[in-house]
């Protein structure tokens, strides 16, 4: 099945302690239904000091459930997605304005 959430898209926290907040997927996880959004549901991880890194307690953020994020469309409001076929090839469109992603 495609999958209606990628990396680099800009979405919206619908649900949880960080609702509201936006931000850009960087990772996604298909088979947890997951997916890491920057700046939401950080955490602190405590690192030991290495020769690549600074150590001490640096934020982190965790995956959150692809369930509760909504994708942003061009007038920056949460859409779901639909799929569509143009020209042979299927494209992902925003619900709200019809527009393609």
């Amino acid at each position: 099945m495609a999958a209606k959430l990628k990396k680099g898209d800009k979405v919206v926290v619908l649900a949880g302690k960080d609702k509201g907040k936006q931000g850009e997927i960087t990772q996604v996880m298909p088979k947890d239904g997951k997916a890491v959004v920057d700046g939401v549901n950080m955490a602190i991880r405590h690192t030991k000091q290495s020769q690549n890194s600074q150590g001490g307690r640096i934020p982190k953020a965790m995956p959150i459930d692809l369930s509760n994020l909504a994708l942003l469309d061009a007038n920056g409001k949460a859409t779901r997605v639909g799929f569509r076929m143009e020209d042979g090839a299927k494209v992902r469109f925003a619900k709200t304005t019809g527009d393609a992603i």
